[in-house]
């Protein structure tokens, strides 16, 4: 089959349905969201925001050894777990903790990795949320392969797969979107490009037109949308979602959108970026334009903004006590899980720990 490459190319522009200040913009090819869907958006938005500066709050007091907030990025990571059916696969990155906890993880799980727990915290299958990747686009193929195994056996799921704009600097990316396009594997790649791998801009990793169009080599259709614009995302990821279920293969969307904190609490933003480009992303505030837009529709009270902002609390409280619990290290659990069967050389590795903290004890 030949496709059309026309069909391929993403927008001149990214795709807009409410602007910085609030208004309505027309797309001759979108439709705004219903009014509940964005009402709803606006809570977890509220949420996301929370469980962001709670987390930050937590690192600088110790519970946590390192988090990566996606402060300024939250309408992405809303809208990707809004658009998807309970059969749905969401494969993170690390940045994508919002995204997971929106898909129904508990947040203190999904933050117990970040604490340094080797349990890595969530059971993946329960809520259909793969393990959050830190190694750069080593996700993607797995998520192509959830999605390929899915349509041989005849399920309606599709998988989204989420990636920042480093990651398509890496071939983890490229062979994913190859293989999700030869075997029309149901996957929608979701790029956050929020200007930044760590410090390196975009321009010093891709001359491309966009990063869209990196779809176009493989076959992929690709779509731009304004990343701090919740309603285009929700129309443009549900529509995505929509024509890979349908069968019509894998999508490439690019979000841009802005990281308006350090890429984790070990990095100093300042050295790479400047204030004033930070504040004028600030200005295109997600939270801030969704606000403005649903009260002008008249479909938002100071009560509901207000029920939204406890249950905020309520979430930030139940993260700080969670991670705030000490935990008991068992050392023989080093053993437990190397092996289905262990080995000999294992076996004498746990006998020899386990005689040294019986020593220890007798000398207390």
């Amino acid at each position: 089959m030949t496709r059309d490459p026309h069909h391929l190319l993403p927008g001149p522009e990214p795709v807009t349905l409410i602007d910085p200040q609030g208004r309505s913009v027309d797309s001759p090819t979108y439709s705004p969201p219903a009014g509940e869907a964005l009402v709803r958006a606006l809570g977890e938005l509220t949420i996301a925001r929370r469980l962001n500066d709670q987390a930050y709050a937590l690192v600088r007091q110790g519970r946590l050894a390192v988090y990566p907030s996606s402060h300024g990025q939250e309408a992405c990571q809303v809208a990707a777990a809004q658009v998807l059916a309970d059969e749905d696969w969401l494969f993170p990155t690390y940045r994508d903790t919002v995204a997971a906890v929106c898909r129904g993880v508990d947040p203190v799980e999904v933050l117990t990795l970040l604490k340094g727990d080797w349990h890595s915290g969530y059971d993946p299958y329960e809520h259909k949320v793969a393990p959050q990747a830190t190694p750069l686009a080593t996700q993607l193929p797995h998520a192509v392969g959830v999605a390929h195994a899915a349509r041989l056996r005849g399920e309606p799921a599709v998988v989204m797969a989420m990636a920042g704009d480093g990651a398509t600097s890496e071939g983890d990316f490229h062979e994913a979107l190859n293989f999700a396009a030869v075997f029309a594997a149901p996957v929608v790649f979701f790029v956050q490009n929020n200007e930044y791998a760590i410090s390196v801009p975009l321009a010093r990793q891709s001359v491309a037109p966009s990063l869209a169009h990196k779809g176009i080599g493989y076959g992929v259709p690709g779509e731009r949308v304004d990343g701090n614009d919740v309603a285009a995302l929700l129309a443009v990821l549900g529509g995505a979602v929509d024509r890979a279920r349908a069968g019509e293969g894998p999508q490439l969307i690019e979000a841009h959108t802005y990281r308006m904190q350090a890429h984790t609490n070990a990095d100093d933003a300042t050295r790479y970026r400047n204030d004033e480009e930070v504040a004028a992303w600030g200005e295109r505030d997600p939270i801030t334009r969704l606000d403005t837009y649903l009260r002008g529709q008249g479909l938002l009270s100071d009560a509901r903004v207000a029920e939204f902002a406890a249950e905020a609390e309520r979430v930030a409280a139940h993260v700080r006590e969670g991670l705030s619990r000490d935990v008991e290290p068992d050392p023989a659990q080093l053993f437990a899980h190397v092996y289905t069967k262990p080995t000999a050389q294992l076996v004498e590795q746990a006998a020899l720990v386990a005689d040294e903290l019986s020593r220890e004890g007798a000398h207390q």
